[in-house]
């Protein structure tokens, strides 16, 4: 794992972030500066990537577009928090905005589908589970999480979100949140109780 660089050099007496010397370089157009965040804070964007998506491939894909935003919008950053939170939230929305396109893509190919086939209620996969280690690692049994229990898993027990926070992500009620957390940690559970 990549060793992370303080990315605020101080704070002004109003209590916000100063961006780091590599933020305000990049935010400025220089491409080395931007070398150096991008491979300080790959490993984490990456590590978001799969587990809210479940997919080592898919989470490849939205690391590199997380990156591209980031150059983007890098001049809108305004410090008012450390550029490493600035950035996680930057990594979750991307990730968030890819499973509404996938949706949108999903409904479009099936005209007259049901649209309710969001995956917050979608039922855990039956199918004979792949050859077992002695023990299951924790990620490994992340992964094996429905989709949606397995993001709100994530966002609450990984990352550090409230109930209200995945809420407003996701469109549900904050105890639709709760009832997928709970539902998530028996199956994780269950999982690694094998």
């Amino acid at each position: 794992m990549l060793a992370t660089m303080p990315d605020v050099a101080q704070t002004t007496p109003t209590g916000s972030a100063v961006p780091s010397p590599d933020v305000a370089k990049a935010a400025s157009g220089d491409r080395v500066a931007f070398e150096r965040l991008y491979r300080t804070h790959l490993s984490r964007v990456y590590s978001i990537c799969v587990r809210m998506t479940g997919s080592r491939e898919r989470a490849d894909e939205l690391t590199q577009d997380v990156f591209v935003r980031v150059w983007e919008k890098l001049p809108q950053f305004r410090g008012e928090s450390a550029f490493s939170t600035w950035l996680h939230r930057l990594a979750v929305n991307v990730a968030l905005n890819d499973r509404v396109a996938a949706r949108r893509e999903r409904s479009r190919a099936a005209p007259g589908g049901d649209d309710d086939d969001d995956d917050m209620d979608a039922l855990p996969d039956t199918s004979p589970a792949p050859r077992h280690a002695e023990r299951m690692d924790l990620e490994a049994a992340i992964a094996t999480l429905p989709a949606g229990a397995r993001k709100i898993f994530v966002l609450h027990d990984v990352e550090g979100y409230k109930h209200e926070e995945i809420a407003e992500m996701f469109g549900i009620s904050s105890g639709g949140s709760k009832a997928q957390l709970h539902r998530a940690r028996l199956l994780l559970r269950e999982a690694l109780e094998r």
